[in-house]
């Protein structure tokens, strides 16, 4: 019978790997999982839950994601500035408009772990608005996304 494998930490950090999505005309809930999915290390043969084993990914036209329905102007976001009386409510047109990728930060946040691993997993996400990002350097692979249903 064969053994189960459990990924160390530091296996699991020689084994990263930077991809960058295209979201321009993909919807955002489709395509936060599949971010979600690739962050988490699902993907990899080597999964483990209590380890982060997922890979980097970078997030390109951001401003170009769509919504379905009437999201743009029923969906609510509600921030608070901590002072009494200080909560800020926007639509999801409005945050689109004004910051594009914090709508996409938010939809892949929902669908991590809470905690510590979750917030680990969470920095390797990189948002862009527009096609150009500083990660050049990285290589990082296109990240094939599933079709649109």
């Amino acid at each position: 019978m064969p053994k189960t494998i459990s990924v160390k930490k530091s296996d699991a950090l020689a084994d990263r790997k930077w991809h960058v999505v295209d979201v321009a005309g993909q919807t955002l809930g489709r395509v936060a999982t599949q971010i979600a999915h690739v962050l988490r290390g699902k993907h990899k043969p080597t999964f483990t839950p209590h380890v982060d084993c997922g890979d980097f990914v970078v997030v390109v036209n951001a401003r170009q994601v769509a919504l379905t329905g009437k999201k743009l102007t029923d969906k609510l976001y509600h921030d608070h500035t901590l002072f009494a009386g200080g909560i800020v409510t926007r639509t999801a047109g409005q945050l689109l408009e004004k910051k594009p990728e914090e709508l996409i930060k938010r939809a892949v946040w929902g669908m991590l772990p809470k905690g510590r691993l979750g917030r680990q997993l969470y920095k390797k996400l990189k948002v862009y608005p527009s096609a150009e990002h500083p990660h050049a350097a990285q290589q990082p692979a296109a990240l094939k996304l599933a079709p649109a249903r």
